[in-house]
């Protein structure tokens, strides 16, 4: 036999080889989550769904709306919205000890039967972002009126987050009405500011660590139980085990003044265009890692052969998933640091040329990733284009990868199991949440709100239109009560 054949036999070995690697690992692949089914969880208990709706709607009205400028915000509606959580909640408040931090943050204390135990903190924040000028004869009922009709509420706010708030202190009011008395410390803490600082979130982290507070797990906002999932074609509950960091680079040409009509070769706004082309054009890599990565290899039992196939093999088919995961822009998220420009300056007038130009470039920072490593590929995009890069503010990193095998996930997975009655997911949250700063109060931080949205209703989150379905209010409800009494019991 020549030296062709003898190729072309060892090819084909190896062909057959590697195809005996894959079948076997397919065959034996595990999805990488934790076994939940020792847990116990505690039973629904009755409660008025159409109330906790109603409820929602009055929390909406109040005009909590963090701006920009803190300058347009008004403190007095957060003050009224604190006096009608008392008034409303009569019982959550007669249990727990209540204290406002940092102006309006505010931090609830549900004790504990047995102070050895470590508590749980479950967060939702009080603010909601403004209405898009303009835009408000678009919604189908105002953005601030509450309104409950076709079986939702309306309003901004109604999903980010006053949903979660209400229906957080609904559960808490009827377990305290019950006569439930928590084993483990239950915490609240409700930040005023999170869509724009989160100072109020940071100083209750402060306040917590500085009482020696480590929490058995966080609960804060963040994904959902998606019902028509890209992967598997049908409801996914996913649970986000980090979240990505958070910084904006300000990018600014300086440049010589004076009159349009006789501008110079290079202007301050074409050398800035060029920079910001640049940095947008070198992005990072999407890599097949971490809790995107994870929520893929979860899902692979319950999706296609192929994808099962190659989720097993990673070794061999990531640059399958990774194309695959990145052809919607939320998938690509999930897998690398995005850069995205979003705000423009230049010269207050059309025919003088500016001082100085200036671009805001927003990065969400994956994990794996560090600010330090942004600022390194900005400036070596740029090159030698005479330009200043700057943080806009201090960057906040991403959050470190909370863990699936402990008790704390094995009580949210088990109980989002139960009750969309679907697979529970890690994954990545690529937007920001006040949960960021409590990682010196707990290792394991959790993102999940219990309702159903399709990928296609996330898009009014922060939009036209916001509104909860109340079946999804009664969800929320449902699933706060029971991961209380669960957590707090065992």
């Amino acid at each position: 036999m020549g030296w062709k054949g003898k190729a072309a036999l060892t090819a084909v070995g190896l062909v057959l080889a590697v195809g005996a690697v894959v079948a076997v690992r397919t065959a034996t692949f595990k999805a990488p989550v934790a076994d939940t089914a020792g847990v116990r969880l505690a039973a629904a208990r009755p409660f008025d769904v159409d109330l906790a709706a109603r409820h929602l709607g009055e929390a909406v009205r109040f005009r909590t709306v963090s701006h920009q400028d803190p300058a347009e915000d008004q403190p007095a509606e957060w003050d009224r919205l604190h006096a009608w959580l008392q008034a409303t909640y009569p019982d959550a408040h007669r249990v727990m000890g209540r204290e406002v931090v940092a102006g309006h943050a505010l931090v609830y204390t549900w004790p504990g039967t047995d102070r050895g135990l470590a508590p749980i903190v479950l967060m939702a924040h009080q603010d909601v972002v403004p209405v898009t000028p303009g835009s408000e004869g678009s919604w189908t009922h105002p953005p601030f009126d509450g309104v409950v009709a076709d079986g939702a509420v309306w309003g901004r706010g109604a999903i980010d987050d006053k949903g979660s708030l209400v229906t957080l202190f609904e559960a808490l009011d009827g377990l305290a009405k019950a006569g439930f008395v928590p084993k483990r410390t239950v915490i609240l803490v409700s930040g005023h500011d999170e869509e724009v600082r989160g100072g109020g979130a940071r100083a209750a982290a402060a306040l917590l660590k500085s009482r020696g507070i480590k929490a058995q797990f966080v609960l804060d906002e963040g994904m959902v139980v998606v019902e028509d999932h890209p992967v598997t074609k049908k409801p996914v509950a996913l649970i986000a085990t980090a979240e990505k960091g958070y910084a904006t680079l300000t990018v600014t040409a300086p440049a010589v003044g004076g009159h349009s009509s006789a501008p110079p070769p290079q202007t301050g706004v074409t050398t800035l265009a060029k920079a910001v082309l640049a940095i947008a054009d070198h992005p990072f890599p999407m890599r097949f890692s971490g809790p995107g990565a994870d929520m893929l290899k979860s899902l692979a039992p319950h999706s296609s052969a192929t994808i099962r196939m190659a989720a097993a093999n990673t070794w061999l088919f990531s640059p399958l998933l990774v194309s695959q995961t990145a052809k919607t822009p939320a998938g690509a998220a999930m897998l690398h640091t995005t850069i995205a420009p979003t705000m423009l300056k230049g010269s207050p007038k059309e025919n003088v040329l500016p001082q100085d130009a200036t671009a805001w470039i927003n990065y969400r920072i994956a994990p794996g990733d560090t600010s330090a490593q942004v600022m390194a590929r900005a400036r070596d995009a740029v090159g030698d284009l005479p330009v200043r890069l700057a943080w806009a503010k201090a960057p906040d990193e991403p959050s470190k990868v909370s863990s699936i095998t402990s008790d704390g996930w094995k009580t949210l997975a088990a109980l989002a199991g139960d009750e969309s009655r679907a697979p529970v997911a890690p994954a990545l949250m690529t937007a920001a949440s006040d949960s960021r700063y409590m990682g010196p109060i707990a290792d394991d931080i959790y993102r999940f709100q219990p309702l159903v949205l399709s990928v296609d209703a996330t898009k009014m989150i922060h939009g036209t239109d916001e509104h909860i379905s109340v079946a999804n209010v009664e969800r929320m409800v449902r699933f706060y009560q029971r991961l209380v009494e669960t957590a707090a019991s065992r």
